[in-house]
């Protein structure tokens, strides 16, 4: 397991969860969007939250199985910020940032999920 690796994705998937807190924030308080936008909320928390789990699994096999749910949420997410998207709720900058990081933790948790059933 790659330490420095495992490090970013605490970090990222972190920062990415305030960055949908504050969005939920915003499309509720803002545009009065509270259904989509909390399922927004849900899955894309649901990230760090995982990931966070994963610290603490019994085993590698639970190691792993946490940060695919990870993955599964990151994958949701993608398509929430993507209905918020075509619906207007969110504009171009803020849907391009928002999936742009979502992205990245797709690909690290990707990497991380590989590596460590190759290690099995």
């Amino acid at each position: 397991m790659n330490e420095g690796k495992d490090n970013i994705i605490f970090t990222k998937s972190r920062n990415f969860a305030i960055r949908i807190v504050k969005c939920y924030r915003f499309l509720s308080e803002t545009n009065k969007e509270y259904v989509l936008s909390r399922q927004l909320l849900k899955c894309g928390t649901s990230i760090g939250a995982n990931v966070m789990e994963s610290k603490n699994a019994q085993s590698k096999p639970d190691f792993i199985s946490k940060l695919t749910i990870a993955l599964k949420e990151a994958d949701e997410t993608h398509y929430w910020l993507d209905l918020l998207h075509e619906t207007d709720f969110l504009d171009d900058k803020m849907f391009k940032s928002m999936d742009d990081d979502c992205t990245e933790l797709v690909k690290l948790l990707t990497s991380i999920v590989k590596t460590s059933k190759q290690a099995n």
